[in-house]
């Protein structure tokens, strides 16, 4: 692969692909806690935008030493993702059923579950190492960095619009949050068995 403008269009492509998920949590993350601040937005976006350059970076690495144990690990990516994410989904959707009757403050997104999400929402990206096997290793890196932004930036629209929607809906944010994170990780698992 040369450095041309279809490398950079295939990189910022593989971004929004690979965004998508983290974009749907990010928006979810928001209705669950519609007054978080910009310095908090920013984290999780840069959390989001983060394990989705580093994963694919991972893959690639596995494809250039130990190709052979990645591709025994990879049939568990699916399995990985449904159980992060139905388990924070189903604690998001139970909160808020049980806030709805309490009618308490929210729980915040604390850094634990953070991590887990981002770890969630992008395993699937290890796979784009194997499509990314040709680059060197500059433009692998570049590629990766390239879907570090463009997922910082979709994640960051998720949470204006979350946060947007998230004080209007107030009480029932929490369970569209959670339901959200369920209905991701039963995607990521269905499209990663089939």
């Amino acid at each position: 692969m040369k450095w041309n403008l279809l490398f950079f269009f295939n990189s910022i492509m593989l971004g929004v692909g690979l965004s998508m998920d983290a974009f749907s949590v990010s928006l979810a993350n928001a209705l669950n806690e519609p007054e978080m601040k910009k310095k908090k937005m920013c984290g999780i976006a840069g959390v989001f935008a983060f394990f989705q350059a580093l994963m694919p970076l991972i893959g690639w690495i596995c494809v250039h030493t130990i190709v052979k144990y990645f591709k025994t690990f990879e049939k568990f990516i699916p399995w990985i993702a449904l159980v992060f994410l139905v388990f924070i989904g189903g604690n998001m959707l139970k909160e808020g059923v049980k806030k709805q009757e309490e009618s308490k403050e929210k729980e915040k997104l604390g850094l634990a579950v953070l991590f887990i999400q981002g770890v969630a929402t992008s395993i699937d990206a290890l796979s784009v190492g194997f499509t990314i096997a040709e680059y060197n290793f500059v433009m692998a890196l570049t590629c990766a960095l390239i879907i570090a932004i463009v997922t910082y930036f979709i994640c960051m629209s998720g949470l204006l619009i979350g946060k947007k929607f998230g004080t209007k809906f107030s009480g029932r944010a929490s369970i569209l949050g959670g339901i959200i994170l369920i209905l991701i990780g039963v995607e990521i698992f269905i499209t990663g068995i089939f």
